[in-house]
């Protein structure tokens, strides 16, 4: 069994010669990508629609770093901030309109235990899945095997070791379920902060005339 079929089923592989041409063409991508004229939005979104597996109106505020970017695929009206790093030995699937605050770092790579397996450079990967519309907060860490739910927000600073179930605000190290996402929280933008009349008219209008529930989801359809 060679090492690219080993690293694609979350197996033991070494990092041969073949898996090294790969990242040669992330890393081409990466640096074009992270040398680009900032205001050049257009260029930006046409080399992250290249470098990633999958992507649909996607953008990326560089700079960025991964290994080999065609293991990473976002859905619909994905933004990264600034600096963030996505090691995808293996799979990294994000859903819709997500949002990375900056240095946001999802890690699927990972070594044995013991040191004297770990010496032998053998390593592997963990797929990572992050559902539709959910916010990362800055400096946050993705470990490994984890799946985080839909609608979710994980607070900045944390650490993800585990499964984070949809709907929920979760934060800390390691990251834990705070609450409950509610529709009550439609009427708060930040603590105890109301939006004001006009702002939440138009907020309203816009829901309103939509018929995209993945975008404008409410927790009492997903019960």
């Amino acid at each position: 069994m060679d090492n690219k079929i080993r690293r694609d089923n979350q197996m033991l592989f070494f990092c041969d010669d073949s898996l090294f041409e790969e990242q040669k063409i992330a890393r081409r991508l990466t640096q074009k990508l992270n040398t680009m004229d900032r205001s050049d939005f257009e260029g930006i979104a046409k080399v992250v629609k290249e470098l990633l597996g999958k992507s649909d109106n996607a953008f990326i505020n560089p700079p960025f770093y991964c290994d080999y970017g065609k293991n990473i695929t976002v859905g619909k009206n994905f933004f990264c901030n600034y600096n963030c790093t996505i090691l995808d030995v293996g799979k990294v699937t994000i859903g819709d309109n997500c949002l990375f605050a900056p240095d946001v770092s999802i890690y699927t790579a990972g070594h044995p235990v013991h040191p004297a397996v770990r010496n032998t450079g053998y390593e592997y990967g963990m797929d990572v899945s992050i559902g539709n519309n959910v916010w990362l907060g800055g400096n946050v860490i993705v470990c490994p095997g984890v799946t985080i739910g839909d609608n979710v927000v994980i607070g900045a600073g944390s650490v993800v070791t585990k499964d984070i179930p949809s709907w929920t605000v979760a934060a800390g190290n390691p990251c834990k379920v705070i609450r409950d996402i509610t529709d009550d929280d439609m009427n708060y933008y930040f603590r105890d902060r109301r939006p004001d009349d006009e702002v939440m008219t138009e907020i309203q209008k816009i829901i309103s005339e939509s018929d995209d529930k993945d975008r404008f989801p409410f927790k009492k359809e997903m019960n």
